[in-house]
């Protein structure tokens, strides 16, 4: 048990003294810490001569079938939680009988296990009526 005790702290004494040489040999000039503690990024203002950095481009309007490939077809795709599945025109009948604008403000406030919007937080409201217009059409 003493040989092991003394194996294990040579071990860690030897581990101490490679970390403490490996430390030690980083320069400590101004120059080295300044190129060591730089920001990793800079934030490049509109109107600022910012060299080759652009801004993001708008990706634009986004179409009712991709919100729904996005951010619908988790639910809806499969009928998880009692979500009505797109295609099964039985169902979506049933919603549609109580108006579709009911159907729309349902989605836009949430409805049972659906939260608000879905899963589209940066969705409009006539994103939203599009979307589900287009599951509605999907399903008749």
């Amino acid at each position: 048990m003493k040989s092991l005790m003394n194996v294990l702290s040579s071990a860690m004494l030897a581990f101490v003294m490679v970390m403490s040489t490996s430390t030690a040999s980083a320069a400590m000039d101004e120059d080295s810490i300044r190129n060591r503690t730089m920001p990793v990024g800079k934030v490049c203002v509109e109107g600022d001569d910012c060299g080759s950095a652009s801004a993001a481009a708008a990706s634009g309007p986004k179409s009712a079938s991709d919100i729904f490939a996005a951010s619908c077809n988790a639910c809806h795709g499969s009928g998880v939680l009692g979500a009505p599945k797109l295609g099964d025109s039985a169902v979506w009948a049933e919603r549609t009988a109580k108006g579709i604008d009911t159907v729309v403000q349902n989605a836009i406030t949430g409805f049972n296990s659906m939260p608000p919007r879905g899963t589209c937080s940066d969705c409009s409201d006539d994103d939203i009526a599009a979307t589900v217009q287009y599951m509605i059409d999907n399903s008749k």
